[in-house]
């Protein structure tokens, strides 16, 4: 008998089981839902846990409540000096509000998407026409997303939609007009820096002068305290010889002779030609005698 009723519990408790899944569904923490009854919706605002519906009449649309990324595919954009960039981006965003989304967009969460990529590359489009590629490519660039951002943001508000940011990956120039551009700046960089080393090679030519001038007034200087220094020493050494004579000019004489002989006679392999009774000779011939 238990074997015949066993088969029989299981479906009835299986059948329970569906019928309570009919009347019953769960809202987790990460999602948002909406209860939409005969076309129109019944309920919005639901916390996490199960809840009730009736079937057929009532239609659960879940949301996803997380933040979401959209990579948008790059798209050729004109700059201010109509110059073609590929600009990459994507945008992150998420549901704040499942009614009016649903409003907007429809129970299908993927058509924000395509929604999204439209507004996105309208406000990116209209942001990079504004701006020159210097401008696009700078430090700028976050005060241009910052912009866009905002813009984005305050079209997305009527979609049920928070943009939580918008990101530029990276901006690059066609392959057609690459190089050109590549030149151009190369050529601009050069220009630049022959710039730079003029006004070096000015600077250093002043520089070279002032040293120069200060050289030869510090030569100048230090040739006239010489000359003073010299004029000085030289008065003075012939003051204390004109004291000297004066207090014995024989000694004097001889202290001169004697002076004057170390002096050529000093070297080696001297040869004098000078008479032998010359004024040289005076203490030679007469040592004995001063006159």
């Amino acid at each position: 008998m238990s074997r015949i009723l066993n088969p029989f519990v299981l479906m009835l408790v299986v059948l329970i089981l569906l019928l309570v899944s009919a009347f019953v569904f769960t809202v987790h923490e990460r999602e948002l839902a909406i209860k939409v009854r005969l076309g129109e919706i019944a309920e919005e605002e639901y916390e996490p846990g199960l809840h009730g519906k009736i079937p057929i009449f009532d239609t659960i649309h879940v949301f996803d409540a997380r933040v979401l990324t959209l990579d948008v595919n790059p798209e050729k954009m004109l700059t201010r000096e109509n110059k073609n960039v590929i600009v990459d981006f994507f945008i992150k965003w998420r549901i704040v509000d499942a009614k009016t989304f649903y409003k907007r967009i429809g129970p299908i969460e993927s058509r924000a998407d395509s929604r999204l990529t439209q507004l996105g590359n309208n406000e990116v489009r209209n942001a990079i026409k504004s701006r020159t590629i210097r401008q696009v490519v700078s430090t700028a660039r976050s005060t241009l997303m910052t912009e866009i951002g905002s813009k984005l943001g305050s079209q997305a508000e009527s979609l049920g939609i928070e943009i939580v940011d918008v990101r530029i990956k990276k901006v690059e120039l066609p392959e057609d007009v690459r190089e050109s551009v590549y030149q151009r700046m190369e050529k601009e960089r050069a220009k630049i820096a022959q710039e730079i080393r003029s006004e070096g090679e000015e600077s250093s030519k002043k520089i070279r002068a002032t040293a120069n001038r200060v050289r030869e007034e510090t030569l100048a200087n230090a040739y006239a305290k010489a000359e003073s220094t010299r004029g000085t020493g030289d008065g003075e050494s012939a003051r204390v010889y004109a004291e000297a004579y004066t207090q014995n000019p024989e000694f004097y004489s001889l202290y001169r002779s004697l002076s004057a002989y170390r002096q050529a006679f000093s070297g080696e392999n001297n040869v004098l030609l000078l008479q032998p009774d010359s004024e040289f000779f005076r203490y030679f011939n007469s040592p004995g005698s001063a006159k």
